[in-house]
This record gives C-alpha cells, structure tokens and sequence, in this order.
C-alpha cells in the first residue's frame, strides 16, 4: 500500500487486499508543520514503531493498518506530546523520523494497579461451599457483578478490578486472552505490565496476570487464582503470548526485572 503523493490528502487507510476502509491512521491528515522529512508508509511507519518497543503482533511491518497499528500510534503519540488521535500525520510522521524524541516514559516504579495487588495478596477462595466475599468483589469491579461465586475462574477479574481500581478500563471480559489484543503491546515484559499465556493446546483457553520478574526461561505473575488465591507464581516463558499496556499510560522506563522471585511458586493451577 502507497501513501498519496505530497499536496493530496489521504482519506483512510485501505485494508490489505479488500475494498473496505480500516483504520483512520491517515485519515484526513490536517496536522499542521512541521512537515515529516520523507512521506512515510504505513510499513514503514510500523517499523519506527516497532524500533521503539511497540509490538504490532506476529504479522509486524506489514503494511497494513489494523487496530494494533493505530493502538500503538495512539500511544505514541501520547508519550510524544501529540494530539493521541490514532492519525499518523506530518506532525507524528516527522517525530517517528526523529531520533532524538524525547518520548514520556514512567520512571520504572511499581504502576499503582501493581501496588493495589499487592495488597491482595494471600486472599484466597473460601473454604468449601463458601464465597470469600473479596473475591467476588474482583468480579463486580470488573464488571461483572452478577458473578456472585468464587469458583468461577477469576484471573481476568483480577486483573480487570486491578486495572479499573487504578482509573483504567480493562478488557470487559473473563477471558484470560482477551488481553492479548488490549492497550499496547509490549516487545518485552515490564514491571506491571499485563501478561497472557495459553493453557495446554487450548486456541482460547490461559491465564493473565501482572509482571514481576523474569528470566530466560521464566516469567514471574503476581495474580489471581493461582492456586486459588492471589501470589506469586513462576510460568514457563514459552508458554506466553503477549506483554501489554494500558494505552493511556506512558511506556514504562528501560529497567531490569528480577531474575528470580522468593517464595514464587511453580506448577500451581491457574483454573
């Protein structure tokens, strides 16, 4: 796909191999100067995107502006200081052809949906029949406030009550892998960051938590329902799927994450 030639304005984005306009990442381009130094492409504009740490998803560069792409201009146009509107225009073409931006990135500090789970620590599942009522909670928090049982598979909740206790809306499902396609994708994982990964062979089937460490082979979660209770819990690398983050959050600071986490238990269930 070619952008329009300088002096037209181009509508929208036509979606790779269909008649059907997607995206609005060119979408009536009025910003005004500075004007970017070349006219961009959209593979183009994904690879500066993917140069600095947004992750557009298996398929990368590939020239077509799907939701990742313009989840992932969006935010940096926010961390930029421009108008987050998803449009990629002179103005945000000329900052990604810049190597110098000085881009908005959080200090690399516990995000506050981190310290609220946190506190959540320890809580677990009641006993027998009985419901704990802070679990169910998470459900109601979540959005979910029909949920009235703690033996329903929680983890989405607890991150979804997390994220909307912190003043950001989560995904608006219990399924763990909704989050792979929520907020920004991350190239690699950060400290708080929101982390989905599949369960068995399963194509829809996983667990999500938050970030608290990592190694070459492992991933550490701070999360519910790991063994029926909020903790801390080591996970197999290989098995993950996405790192992501709230788009209205500026992209955590470069930092280094434990290797290892005391007390993190492995093999535990995540159902």
């Amino acid at each position: 796909m070619n952008v329009p030639a300088p002096g037209r304005r181009p509508d929208s984005i036509r979606r790779k191999g269909t008649s059907r306009h997607y995206g609005t990442v060119f979408k009536n381009c009025v910003d005004a100067m500075p004007k970017p130094l070349t006219i961009m492409t959209v593979a183009e504009i994904q690879r500066a995107l993917l140069a600095r740490g947004y992750d557009l998803g298996p398929s990368g560069a590939d020239g077509d502006a799907g939701p990742r792409t313009i989840a992932a201009v969006t935010a940096f146009q926010r961390s930029a200081g421009l108008v987050a509107d998803g449009i990629a225009g002179p103005k945000t073409q000329a900052a990604l052809q810049k190597a110098d931006i000085n881009e908005l990135r959080e200090a690399p500090e516990k995000p506050g949906w981190l310290v609220l789970a946190e506190g959540e620590l320890g809580v677990r599942e009641g006993a027998g029949a009985a419901n704990n009522p802070r679990v169910v909670k998470l459900f109601a928090d979540a959005g979910f406030s029909g949920i009235k049982q703690d033996t329903v598979a929680w983890c989405a909740a607890a991150v979804g009550a997390m994220l909307k206790r912190a003043g950001h809306n989560p995904s608006g499902s219990l399924a763990a892998r909704s989050y792979e396609a929520w907020g920004v994708g991350l190239k690699e994982p950060a400290l708080g960051a929101i982390a989905t990964k599949k369960r068995g062979n399963s194509s829809w089937q996983g667990h999500v938590g938050f970030v608290v460490g990592a190694n070459s082979s492992q991933i550490f979660l701070l999360g519910g329902n790991q063994g029926d209770a909020w903790s801390v819990a080591a996970f197999p690398r290989k098995e993950f799927t996405a790192f992501r983050w709230p788009a209205d959050v500026p992209l955590p600071g470069v930092h280094h994450l434990p290797t290892t986490i005391a007390g993190a238990r492995s093999g535990v269930s995540e159902s």
